[in-house]
């Protein structure tokens, strides 16, 4: 059984989830950012590239065009204006990628600010603790997984690369701007082929992540009892403050039912206990009430001291969810109650007493 009691083969609790996000302890990929980054890029770049060489060939070509030698003063401007015109050209393209960093970020992490992954940590220098995070099995795994990242990825450059040597055999045969928009066109094809896989193996190496983040939290059965008790306090002192609030109810209604003019029940489920002095109340006022057990009990003391026990089954259940102990009933209750009391007091032989009036 001590065994058993340490094996972690629970599910871990939120409070548990809570802590381990608060230290940074995560599961995401380190992958999947840099690839969507890179294949936001060159898509992007696949769509406006050619606008933005023609800008940058038109910056440079009025650049050279000027005749006679540049003067100082003319200088900084010149270069000014060429830097203004390409950061216009470019800052399009750095914010698009920073928004498909931010919003694969945020799919893996949600929002997280935390400052404990930066705290210093004697842990971290001691050699030998060092050694061991090298040689051991999950950087083992990280080392294996890592090398068939980079199988596949050889393996996709090489088919891409295979497909355009024909192209390139014949390249002596173009004319230079043809060669260099021919090597830009496979270049970009293979790199976005290359960022797709690596978004796939970015994937897969997340769902990894995610299995095994799950596994390093889950607990053994004495945790999550221990878990329990600071979330919810000790079960013990739990139970003993329950006995002692059912104690002292107990003695309440001991003190009170035989108090009471009537106890309106439903009939075995529920028990309301109702007092009605015309001096000191404007209207009856509920002097106990229980369910099940509680509603046995009152019944049982009531029948002791001759309280008289009405069955009324909407009443009491409507007054049960109402009116709680010590409250005076509502003024909608008044002609109900009143023909309760008029027909105990015709049983008992009493005299009737003054019905409950609105004020």
């Amino acid at each position: 059984m001590a065994g058993d009691a340490g094996e972690k083969t629970e599910a871990p609790t939120p409070r548990r989830r809570k802590e381990a996000r608060d230290k940074g302890q995560i599961a995401r990929s380190q992958d999947l950012t840099p690839a969507v980054i890179l294949l936001v890029g060159l898509v992007t770049m696949q769509v406006v590239g050619p606008h933005i060489w023609s800008q940058l060939l038109f910056i440079m070509h009025r650049g050279l065009e000027a005749t006679g030698p540049v003067a100082d003063h003319q200088l900084v401007p010149q270069a000014s204006a060429a830097a203004v015109a390409i950061c216009r050209m470019l800052i399009p393209l750095l914010l698009l990628v920073f928004v498909a960093a931010l919003v694969a970020l945020y799919w893996q992490v949600g929002f997280l600010f935390t400052w404990h992954p930066v705290k210093p940590d004697l842990n971290k220098l001691n050699p030998l603790s060092g050694v061991q995070r090298m040689f051991s099995a999950r950087t083992l795994m990280a080392s294996l997984i890592n090398v068939a990242k980079l199988l596949v990825l050889v393996a996709v450059a090489y088919v891409s690369v295979k497909g355009s040597l024909g192209k390139v055999l014949y390249a002596f045969r173009m004319d230079h701007h043809d060669v260099y928009t021919m090597i830009a066109v496979a270049l970009l094809k293979l790199g976005i082929r290359l960022a797709i896989v690596l978004i796939l193996l970015a994937l897969a190496d997340y769902a990894y992540q995610r299995y095994r983040h799950e596994k390093d939290l889950r607990m053994s059965k004495e945790e999550v009892r221990e878990e329990l008790k600071h979330m919810d306090g000790d079960p013990t002192m739990k139970r003993r403050r329950r006995e002692v609030a059912l104690k002292l109810a107990m003695q309440r209604i001991q003190r009170d039912v035989p108090q009471a003019d009537v106890i309106v029940t439903n009939p075995t489920h529920l028990a309301i206990a109702l007092r009605y002095r015309p001096e000191e109340m404007n209207a009856p006022r509920v002097v106990a009430k229980g369910a099940d057990l509680m509603a046995i009990r009152i019944r049982q003391i009531a029948a002791v001291h001759r309280v008289p026990i009405v069955e009324r089954r909407e009443l009491a259940r409507m007054m049960y969810d109402v009116v709680e102990v010590g409250q005076e009933i509502p003024e909608r209750f008044y002609e109900a109650i009143a023909e309760v009391l008029a027909y105990v007091y015709e049983l008992s032989g009493k005299n009737m007493r003054p019905q409950p009036v609105a004020m």
